[in-house]
């Protein structure tokens, strides 16, 4: 029997290893360097939260000021109740944090991470898009 046919390579094969070479050295610095599986599991939490378009905004929104339930509410176009937990997923991740002043909760992003994260997101898609 003849050699068997290989894909010619093109857009699908242009992209992966044609042959099989792993840089065993390469792989355990990357490895030992890298973060714990809990800690890429939070991460991705993390971003799982922040891939909610009405999360998302409410994100973007406290990041430029503390606003309480009924104005992230008008700002976003959805429920306050919609709003609410929203926030409770955002809280307990400790995306974002609260005080009540009387019977009003104002929300502020939990930390300056918070606010750099979304930052270099929209950087990005600012370049992504020139």
């Amino acid at each position: 029997m003849g050699d068997p046919i290989q894909p010619a390579p093109g857009p699908l094969m242009a992209d992966v290893c044609e042959v099989a070479c792993v840089d065993a050295e390469k792989v355990a610095r990357v490895r030992a360097a890298g973060p714990a599986p809990a800690t890429l599991l939070a991460l991705a939490e993390t971003f799982k939260a922040l891939g909610d378009p009405t999360r998302l905004r409410i994100v973007a929104a406290l990041a430029q000021e503390e606003l309480c339930v009924c104005d992230l509410a008008t700002l976003v176009d959805v429920s306050e109740s919609a709003v609410s937990h929203s926030l409770r997923t955002l809280r307990q991740l400790r995306l974002v944090q609260y005080r009540k002043v009387g019977k009003i909760a104002y929300y502020s992003l939990d930390d300056a991470h918070v606010a750099r994260l979304v930052a270099e997101g929209l950087g990005h898609i600012d370049e992504v898009g020139r």
